[in-house]
């Protein structure tokens, strides 16, 4: 006797499509690599072609089948649109098979010509930034003003300090400090403070405001945080405050900071939101539009630290500003 096996309707094969468009993603050593190096920044389809030597169009095609597949996710900055790795959600389909194939990408090291073309492209991005801070160190508090003014933000992370469980509050560092208000209220609370920033030019206003407010227990450092890592700095307490939109690779930044910090020591980040207003980029020097939290936070997680509280508060002009703790620690030491 035979039986008539039923056709697959089109409902049925449309159900097997996020499947099939991963396995497809993931079956090019090409796109592996690609979705091993968005895991470490965002980058866009030139520099991504650059680093792999290919022609634009043939990068632009890997990005959408990847797109596809939801492995990346885009976001336009200016006029370029930058791709960054996605992260795997619990009620996404097949999160187990995501988790598992980014655990076996990530296992795979890059090689060291593809990590030597990614410091030159972020060498790039930081060339501009110094020379953006070096020719508007006099006027950058007016243009910053016009997204989020110092007060607007200060008092919470202030109280984030203060209702954090500290192991030890020798020393504070904070990366990219401006013209050095929060320097204070670090001071008030750690035996010292370490100031640190790649523009000889604010680092001088910090100073000076530093010298006005008679805080003696400052140190200045002129460099990024490779150069705080250089000189073996440690700290119990490490605070990038509306910093990260400005630097080339916010990753390696929340990277760095965690080798900074000791053991049971906090992260404190304070940014911007992801937003869509891309004057921000000429008139302050903004290299990315703020962030999504879940951005920041798989950064820090990947830095092997652990996250704290968040608090979110929206702005007047529509803007709306992240503040996160996380915690590089040997055990539970939440604030309470």
């Amino acid at each position: 006797m035979s039986y008539l096996v039923p056709a697959l309707t089109a409902s049925a094969l449309n159900q097997t499509d996020p499947l099939a468009s991963i396995l497809k993603a993931a079956g090019d050593s090409l796109r592996l690599e690609i979705l091993r190096l968005l895991a470490r920044d965002s980058l866009g389809v030139s520099e991504l072609s650059r680093l792999f030597g290919t022609k634009q169009s043939g990068m632009s095609h890997h990005l959408k089948v990847l797109s596809n597949a939801e492995l990346v996710v885009s976001r336009r900055e200016g006029n370029s649109i930058f791709y960054r790795r996605a992260l795997p959600r619990p009620q996404q389909d097949h999160f187990a098979l995501l988790q598992s194939l980014f655990i076996s990408i990530d296992q795979t090291v890059i090689s060291s010509t593809t990590l030597a073309g990614l410091t030159i492209i972020q060498d790039e991005r930081a060339i501009t930034s110094r020379e953006f801070f070096a020719n508007n160190a006099e006027k950058f508090r007016a243009q910053q003003d016009l997204i989020a003014c110092y007060p607007a933000y200060a008092d919470a992370v202030v109280d984030m300090l203060d209702l954090t469980s500290w192991s030890k509050k020798n020393i504070a560092l904070e990366i990219g400090p401006g013209e050095g208000e929060f320097i204070e209220p670090l001071s008030q609370r750690f035996g010292k403070v370490i100031a640190l920033d790649n523009s000889a030019s604010m680092l001088d206003k910090a100073q000076r405001f530093c010298q006005q407010q008679k805080l003696n227990n400052i140190d200045f450092i002129h460099g990024d945080t490779q150069s705080a890592l250089a000189k073996q700095a440690s700290a119990d307490c490490v605070v990038i405050n509306m910093v990260l939109h400005h630097t080339p690779s916010p990753a390696s930044v929340i990277q760095d900071a965690s080798s900074l910090l000791a053991d049971d020591g906090v992260l404190l980040i304070t940014e911007l939101c992801h937003h869509d207003q891309q004057w921000a980029m000429q008139a302050c020097g903004d290299v990315w539009l703020g962030f999504d939290p879940d951005d920041l936070i798989n950064w820090a997680k990947m830095a092997k630290l652990q996250k704290g509280h968040s608090q979110y508060m929206a702005l007047r002009n529509g803007f709306q500003i992240q503040i996160h703790q996380f915690f590089k620690t040997t055990m539970s030491t939440i604030a309470h």
